[in-house]
C-alpha cells in the first residue's frame, strides 16, 4: 500500500519525527493539533470553544489535502486540560460532526505541550 505523509512546515515535526497526517490506502491519521495558526501564535486564547473551533478547521484543512473531508472521519480523540469545561469541547465539536458522528472520546490530561493549550485533538478518518 503506498504512504503519503503531509506536513504542516512547522519545524517541530523534523525535530520530534512526525507528519501532520499519514495517509495509507484509504485510511488518513492526523496527528494531535493545537490551536496555533501558521505563524505558531495561539487562536483562541483561554476559550475552550474557539480553540476546538480552530482545530477542527485544521483538521479539515489537512484531510482536504489527503483528498478527504470531516465526512470521512470515524475516530476523534479529545486531549483536555480541564474536564470540567467539556461543554465547550463538546459543543464545538457537535457543530462538526453532528450529523457524521464519528467514535468520539475525552479524556483529561495533566498538561499539554504549553499550557495556553487547553486541547489537543487527533483524528482518523477512512476514505470511501
Amino acid at each position: 500500500m503506498q504512504r503519503t505523509n503531509y506536513s504542516s512546515g512547522a519545524k517541530w515535526e523534523d525535530i520530534v519525527g512526525y507528519s501532520r497526517a499519514v495517509k495509507i490506502g484509504n485510511q488518513i491519521f492526523v496527528t494531535g493539533t493545537v490551536a496555533v495558526d501558521a505563524d505558531n501564535q495561539l487562536v483562541g486564547g483561554d476559550d475552550a470553544y474557539l480553540q476546538t473551533k480552530f482545530i477542527l478547521e485544521k483538521i479539515a484543512t489537512v484531510l482536504q489535502n489527503a483528498g478527504a473531508s470531516l465526512k470521512d472521519v470515524v475516530r476523534t480523540r479529545l486531549f483536555v486540560t480541564d474536564i470540567s469545561r467539556w461543554e465547550e469541547y463538546g459543543r464545538a465539536h457537535g457543530e462538526v460532526f453532528a450529523t457524521i458522528k464519528p467514535c468520539t472520546t475525552m479524556v483529561e490530561v495533566s498538561k499539554l505541550i504549553a499550557p495556553e493549550y487547553l486541547i489537543e485533538i487527533e483524528v482518523d478518518a477512512v476514505v470511501g
